[in-house]
This record gives structure tokens, C-alpha cells and sequence, in this order.
């Protein structure tokens, strides 16, 4: 049986060794782990020990019971509140209402409504874990369904059926990867009609699916899959040109096939893609390869692009999911990062067979896109300073060795300038930030969303920045603020605690008082004390 542990909040402790001792906890299944005698305490307790129950009255010092159960709920959703009270008025009733609380008891509390309620949030509390124990269920089918869901994925792939912003989803869904940088389809097709006698050539097509997986699926980081009586094999690549690789040992598959389980095997290769939404085009390419076996015989590979060039892609420029994959590094990724792809790039562009015509206009399309990534990311840079003619002829006229280094170059120039721009937007909103505190902390209103409200920023955002400057987060650097200028004042002035309570920005002194002590371990009287005698 579970047990479920409980905290019981209440500025009179009469009260909770009442409520302790009215009931059989152990027998409800429940444990008290402690109690708190002020919202804020019991605030913390909550952070610590995380409890299933939370059982508060309403009037209390610092932090009263309805205020407490907003920042619970807020803060920790999977707490029940229980609301055990003197007033028996409507507002009341109607906000725990609005808050969700579990029950909203009247005192004084009888024993046996009080067993009433905790049997029935037991079963509550029962029944919430019995349908996370099924969510783990499910996930289990799931992982186990996960073989037949990459292979629809893969599928749909192959066939078009997949938009650009779908990706991210169902690669981290179906937990697959593509490295690449560079990917080619496989059509593996074994010969229904060319088989030995007695075998079956169902088996023997699962057969050859599992020995290319062996063979090919390894060094080629290979997704295998079936497809309309094919075995389909997507490739990744290091480098483009390692299809002349590919291709060579495809082949030697194929008669590998021949000689060991008799199958007649023909593995269509289609055209390289540098995008995994290409793939498609690269099957429809591996497909009519394989089609070619009529003329070229079988127990072999073909490679749509060596028997049929001007089918396999014509003469392209490069595609707008390149440059934004680049661009996309210089915002995000280390140095090496965008080296290697500015690097891939440049070669894409500048392949030996393009013509000096072609040649010219790819430049010119690489001055433009990098211009317009410079313009709206707000990037100051002397290269596009100048008479732009004199840059296009200038690049043109450049070795294909001193082009790539200028635009590598130019990419690594690009990605530090964005990374000062951020560290300077960040440090900026924090010492604005400490600096509205020193002008404003009197302000008993200031808080983490007005602070974000001046800075024109959102509080997730601001408070990790915040976090990550300065070790700290904003309202504990508010409130260390506030008690240091307190104590100042203490040791250098003779004013009421009270005046400077509200001085730094607290309209309940007693509350005040009781930071101030969290803070330095005395009370404020004690510490003015202490701070005369020692200067004495």
C-alpha cells in the first residue's frame, strides 16, 4: 500500500497536535512529516519534502492559507490542499473554489469528517498513481512498437509525404538520427523468379534484408525497412563522394548474395541528397536504377547517376536548406562546428564541372545571401562597407583555396559578432536590472514580474539569465539587497524597526523581522545591540 505524506500549516500549535492525534494516519495510509506554523515556512518545507497533502488554515503571520495554496498550486501542481478553517464566509469558499482545493473544512474539526476526508483523497491519490503506473504501460508498448513506427517513418520519407517542420517532431518521437551530412537510398531487389528450387522466395528476400544489414548497414549508419517487396536502405555519407564507395561495395554485395544463399540480387543507388526530405527523389533514382537490370544484367549495383546523369539532378544551385543549415551553425554551434559547414558548402558550390558562367552567378548568390544574414542580424562588417562590384570582381578573380578561406573566414567573423551581441544583451539586462533595484527597492510592489515588466522580457528568460550572471536568483538578490541596507541603517541610524521595514520595502514589520533574522541570524533589535556594543 502507498503511503502518502502529509503537512499539516497553523499559527497554533494546539491545533496540529489536536488534528495529529484525532485521526489513525498510518491506518489512512498517510504520514505527517511536520508541520509549519506560517505560510512562508511552510512554503519551504513544500520545496524540501514535496509532500501529496497540504492541510492549511487561513489566517496566519507572513503568508495567509489562501496565499499559501495559490503558490502551491502554482509552483507545485501534484500537492493536494486541504483548507481547515474558522470563517465560514462565501469569498472565501469561492476562491478555494477557483484554486482547485481539494476540501475547504470548517472548524472545529471532527474526527470522524477529518477520517472522511483523507479515505476519500486516499483513493483519490490511489488512483492518480495507478494511471501514471499505466502511462509507464503504455510506454513500454510503445518502446516495443518502436521497430514498426520507424519503418512507417521511414516510409513515409521515401514517399514525399513529409513537411519541412514535421522533422524535428517524428526524429525525436520515433528517437531516430541522421548524421549525414550526406544520405542516399538503396533499392536492394531480390528476383522472385530466379530462385532455387524448394526455397521460398519470401524467406529468401528476408534473408538477403538481413545479411545487407550485416554487410552494408554498419558502415553506412544504414535505416533498413521494407517497401513494396524491396529492401530499402537509407545511406549516410561523410562526403559525397563516397557514393563511388558505396556503389563498389553494393556491388560486391550482390554477388556476395549469389555465391552464399543463391539469391539474385540488384541494389539500385540513387543520386546523393544533403537533406533527409531529399530522400525521396534519391528513391525515386535507386528505384528506376534497379529497372535497369533488363540492360545491364542483375547480381549487380547501379547507380542512376553513372547510367543516367541528366536524370539524377541538373545543374542546381545550391538549395535554401543548405545556407540555412550554415546560418543556422553560426547561431548556434561551436567553431569547428562552422568550419566543417562552411567548408561543405563552398565545395557544393564550386564542384570541378560547373562552367565560369556558373561560376559567377554562384558568387554572386553567395555575396547576397551573406549581405542579407549581416543586414537583418544587425552585424557591422567592412566587407559589405564598400563598392560592391569591386567585392564581386575581387571574388571572382580569387583561387578556389583563397574564395573558401575568405568565406570561411568571413562565416567564423559573422558568429562572434553574434555571440558579443548576446553577451552584451545579457549582462545588460542584469545590471539594469541591479541597478533598478538600487533605485527602487523601497518599493514594496517591486517583484520578479515587475522587474521583467521594465525590461521588456519574459520571466522564464530573465530569470535564468539573471541565474546564470550572478549565482543568484533575482528575488533572493532582492531580498539580500533589502536586509543589507537595513542593517546599514540599524547600525547608523536610531529609527524604529518599523520605519525601516518600510524604508526597504516591507509593509508588515513582522515580517520584516522575521527575514531579517533568516538573513543574519538575530533579530533586528539584537543586531543593533550587538553592532553598538562592538563599536564601543
Amino acid at each position: 500500500m502507498d503511503i502518502y505524506t502529509v503537512l499539516l500549516v497553523d499559527d497554533e500549535e494546539e491545533v496540529i497536535q489536536v488534528i495529529q492525534k484525532k485521526i489513525n494516519w498510518e491506518g489512512l495510509g498517510f504520514s505527517v512529516i511536520g508541520y509549519a506554523n506560517n505560510g512562508v515556512k511552510a512554503l519551504e518545507m513544500v520545496e524540501e519534502y514535496q509532500p501529496d497533502v497540504v492541510m492549511t488554515d487561513i489566517k496566519m503571520p507572513y503568508m495567509d492559507g489562501m496565499e499559501l495554496s495559490k503558490r502551491i498550486r502554482t509552483e507545485y501542481p501534484a500537492t493536494k490542499v486541504l483548507i481547515f478553517t474558522g470563517f465560514d464566509e462565501f469569498e472565501y469558499a469561492k476562491e478555494a473554489v477557483h484554486l482547485e482545493v481539494e476540501e475547504y473544512i470548517l472548524k472545529p474539526v471532527n474526527s470522524i469528517e477529518l477520517t472522511n476526508v483523507f479515505t476519500s483523497l486516499k483513493i483519490k491519490l490511489d488512483q492518480e498513481i495507478s494511471e501514471k503506473r499505466n502511462a509507464e504501460t503504455l510506454k513500454k508498448y510503445y518502446m516495443e512498437s518502436l521497430p514498426l513506427l520507424k519503418a512507417n517513418f521511414y516510409t513515409t520519407l521515401i514517399e514525399g509525404q513529409i513537411r519541412e517542420n514535421e522533422v524535428e517532431k517524428f526524429l525525436k518521437d520515433y528517437q531516430v538520427t541522421f548524421e549525414g551530412p550526406y544520405f542516399c537510398c538503396l533499392v536492394v531487389h531480390t528476383s522472385s523468379t530466379q530462385v532455387s528450387r524448394g526455397m521460398n522466395p519470401v524467406l529468401l528476400a528476408m534473408s538477403v534484408q538481413k545479411q545487407a544489414k550485416e554487410y552494408l548497414g554498419e558502415k553506412w549508419k544504414a535505416k533498413t525497412f521494407s517497401y513494396l517487396g524491396n529492401t530499402v536502405m537509407l545511406a549516410q555519407l561523410a562526403d559525397e563522394n563516397d557514393v563511388s564507395e558505396l556503389t563498389d561495395e553494393c556491388d560486391r554485395f550482390c554477388r556476395y548474395a549469389r555465391r552464399i544463399i543463391g539469391a539474385v540480387v540488384t541494389v539500385g543507388v540513387g543520386q546523393v541528397c544533403s537533406s533527409i526530405l531529399e530522400l525521396s527523389q534519391s528513391y525515386t533514382g535507386a528505384r528506376e536504377a534497379v529497372s535497369y537490370r533488363a540492360l545491364y544484367g542483375t547480381s549487380r549495383a547501379i547507380n542512376i547517376k553513372e547510367i543516367a546523369p541528366q536524370e539524377a539532378g541538373g545543374d542546381e544551385m545550391v538549395s535554401d536548406a543548405e545556407i540555412a543549415s550554415l546560418f543556422k551553425r553560426i547561431r548556434l554551434n561551436s567553431r569547428e562546428d562552422v568550419i566543417e559547414e562552411a567548408g561543405r558548402y563552398m565545395d557544393h558550390i564550386f564542384l570541378p564541372a560547373k562552367s565560369l558562367q556558373y561560376h559567377h552567378i554562384a558568387v554572386m548568390e553567395l555575396v547576397s545571401v551573406l549581405y542579407r544574414f549581416a543586414v537583418n542580424n544587425d552585424i557591422q562588417t567592412e566587407v559589405f562597407s564598400g563598392d560592391m562590384g569591386e567585392l564581386y570582381g575581387r571574388l571572382i578573380e580569387m583561387a578556389p583555396d583563397a574564395l573558401r578561406k575568405w568565406f570561411v573566414d568571413l562565416c567564423l567573423a559573422f558568429q562572434e559578432s553574434l555571440a558579443n551581441t548576446r553577451n552584451r544583451s545579457t549582462k545588460s539586462f542584469v545590471l539594469r536590472a541591479q541597478e533598478y533595484v538600487r533605485d527602487n527597492y523601497a518599493d514594496a510592489g517591486l517583484s520578479l514580474d515587475s522587474i521583467c515588466e521594465v525590461l521588456g522580457v519574459s520571466n522564464s528568460y530573465f530569470s535564468t539569465i539573471f541565474k546564470k550572471e550572478t549565482g543568484n536568483s533575482f528575488i533572493s538578490y532582492l531580498t539580500d539587497y533589502r536586509m543589507d541596507q537595513a542593517a546599514r541603517r540599524l547600525i547608523e541610524t536610531s529609527e524604529k524597526s518599523y520605519i525601516i521595514a518600510k524604508e526597504v520595502g516591507y509593509t508588515d514589520p513582522n515580517y520584516f523581522s522575521y527575514v531579517f533574522k533568516r538573513r543574519f541570524g538575530v533579530s533586528p533589535s539584537k543586531y543593533r545591540t550587538e553592532h553598538a556594543e562592538s563599536e564601543k
